[in-house]
């Protein structure tokens, strides 16, 4: 398990040009967030669901990756056994970037999955085929995203990376959906908060340094930090 987690959110990916999910006076297009993002919903209009994040999984096609997302996933090659990578997010940076070993809490984008089985499946950025049906029990195929009200069955194997983190680092998150600050009630060594402003849903005064600022401009404080620290627990 790893000795740093960095978690991150939606602010890092908006350097990419990827809306955060509640963009101020969008409300992602001006769709309702609760028509799209409940499992209800996906019952009730299927169909207007599923063209939904197939846009959502074409506009991704020509994002690119920026240069915090570069920097994290060299920073992850270098020390593949000593850090974990979680995100909040559902596109797909990290993996452009050269990084696979992501935890994605909330599901991807990319993927689509069996509503009955384990079956998932990598469709990068095309449209769900709403004829098909799981070649593995054939039931009905979604989006592979958490919905509000399903369960995140990745938050199980996140809580089982915090078993042994030492030094915990939040970047682009407002704290609304994962509440950082529980974290830092276990026995971390080394805390780092990077966001563009106060949240009122974190207390910076618990973090260990906090960094008002891009991602892409604090990344390399935050590397430069992250190495220290574990070469000093190499010692």
């Amino acid at each position: 398990m790893a000795k740093v987690i960095i978690l991150t959110g939606s602010g890092i990916s908006n350097e990419s040009g990827i809306p955060t999910f509640r963009d101020i006076d969008r409300l992602w297009d001006e769709h309702k967030i609760e028509d799209i993002s409940e499992n209800n919903s996906l019952n009730e209009n299927r169909n207007k669901i599923i063209e939904f994040y197939d846009e959502k999984r074409f506009d991704l096609k020509d994002k690119t990756p920026n240069y915090a997302h570069k920097t994290i996933a060299t920073l992850k090659d270098k020390y593949k056994d000593n850090i974990a990578i979680i995100t909040q997010n559902v596109d797909d940076m990290f993996e452009k970037a050269g990084c696979n070993d992501v935890l994605h809490l909330h599901g991807i984008l990319r993927e689509i999955r069996c509503e009955e089985c384990d079956f998932i499946e990598d469709i990068k950025y095309e449209k769900l085929d709403t004829s098909r049906t799981c070649p593995k029990c054939q039931a009905k195929l979604r989006p592979n995203i958490v919905f509000f009200t399903e369960e995140a069955h990745a938050y199980k194997t996140m809580f089982k990376e915090f078993e042994d983190c030492e030094m915990f680092v939040v970047i682009g998150t407002s704290g609304a959906v994962v509440n950082t600050d529980y974290f830092l009630s276990l026995h971390l060594k080394k805390t780092i908060l990077n966001n563009l402003e106060t949240s009122t849903y974190i207390d910076e005064k618990l973090y260990d340094k906090v960094l008002f600022k891009k991602a892409t401009l604090a990344i390399d404080e935050i590397v430069e930090d992250i190495e220290n620290f574990l070469l000093t627990k190499k010692d």
